[in-house]
């Protein structure tokens, strides 16, 4: 299989020669062979992995995302992603990367969440006149 891991403005991984991989949606993980039909999963945060025909294993973490499936190509859209061969030091890295939201992001999304509900109230006092 071709595994292409998008992020929002690269391409984070372009591998070829993959022979399974692995990826954690709301149901658990989900498993792909080169065989299985096409398909389309909503990806949690969490691990993704991949195994090469080789037999070399690498992990990916990702943050929610989409996997689709077509044919040989698999492509996988998450907005941030970081790779390693070593689990313990992946964690570490997400901790760093992933865990640690600052204040302005966290701020960013208290007035996009103020947004949302001053639209919604609008919109359904809209709908009662």
């Amino acid at each position: 299989m071709q595994l292409k891991i998008l992020l929002p403005f690269q391409v984070f991984a372009n591998k070829t020669g993959v022979s399974r991989i692995v990826a954690e949606t709301r149901e658990g993980s989900f498993g792909l062979l080169p065989q299985r039909l096409d398909c389309v999963a909503v990806l949690e945060p969490g691990i993704l992995s991949y195994e090469t025909e080789t037999g070399e294993e690498f992990f990916v973490a990702v943050d929610e995302g989409v996997l689709v499936k077509t044919g040989v190509e698999v492509l996988v859209s998450v907005r941030r992603a970081l790779s390693g061969t070593d689990l313990g030091q992946l964690r570490t890295e997400v901790e760093k990367e992933f865990l640690a939201i600052d204040e302005q992001e966290q701020s960013v999304r208290t007035v996009m969440a103020k947004l949302e509900t001053g639209f919604l109230r609008r919109f359904a006092a809209f709908q009662h006149d």
